[in-house]
């Protein structure tokens, strides 16, 4: 099964657009226009969730939203149950900063999955410096740039986008990152409490 078809199926599953495929999430192609409801056999059939599988749930779409694994994503909670503040707004403000994530919300990839090949395959620059691994946390006041073809190929995109208030594009689309993100600038179809509440069960 292609990537395509397993991001629809993730986007059915959890009953909501998870812009998995970037722009194909926005055109009638979208299997969760098309069918609003779970894959499978039972798909259509109504089923209640006990407390455990709405936090199961929240969990597993936040994962797949940042494209991680169930390991990276558990040690992403552990650290952000360390730290000072909030520890869902703490989770979700690492996820944000992820390299792979402020590649795609400067505009520069149409879906995280696509911004993490970039990171890879060394695309991406941070602070003028080759930085391959996705999960590099960004930080205050980082210069964000791409390869001159791989800018050339984002540069549509780009013309009409407007990237999130805590980042921004300077002169030649160069990325800079102006201020940590808060609660409001993170992924809102993310119901962070119920995460806590499952890895806190």
């Amino acid at each position: 099964m292609g990537r395509t078809a397993s991001a629809c199926r993730d986007c059915r599953r959890a009953g909501e657009k998870l812009f998995l495929k970037g722009d194909r999430c926005a055109t009638q192609k979208c299997a969760v226009t098309r069918r609003k409801y779970p894959p499978g056999q039972h798909g259509a059939a109504v089923v209640r969730l006990t407390e455990y599988a709405k936090r199961l749930r929240e969990k597993q779409k936040a994962r797949k939203i940042y494209c991680l694994t169930e390991r990276q994503f558990r040690k992403y909670f552990e650290i952000a149950s360390r730290k000072v503040g909030v520890t869902g707004e703490q989770l979700l403000q690492m996820l944000e900063l992820r390299l792979d994530n402020v590649v795609y919300r400067l505009g520069f990839a149409p879906s995280r999955q696509a911004a993490r090949q970039m990171v890879r395959h060394g695309q991406v620059r941070v602070n003028d410096r080759k930085v391959n691994v996705p999960s590099y946390q960004a930080k205050l006041n980082d210069l964000i740039t791409l390869k001159p073809k791989a800018l050339e190929k984002a540069a549509e995109r780009l013309k009409e986008y407007t990237p999130p208030s805590w980042l921004s594009h300077l002169e030649n689309y160069v990325g800079k990152l102006n201020r940590l993100p808060l609660r409001d600038d993170t992924e809102r179809l993310i119901n962070e409490p119920l995460i806590v509440e499952y890895y806190s069960r």
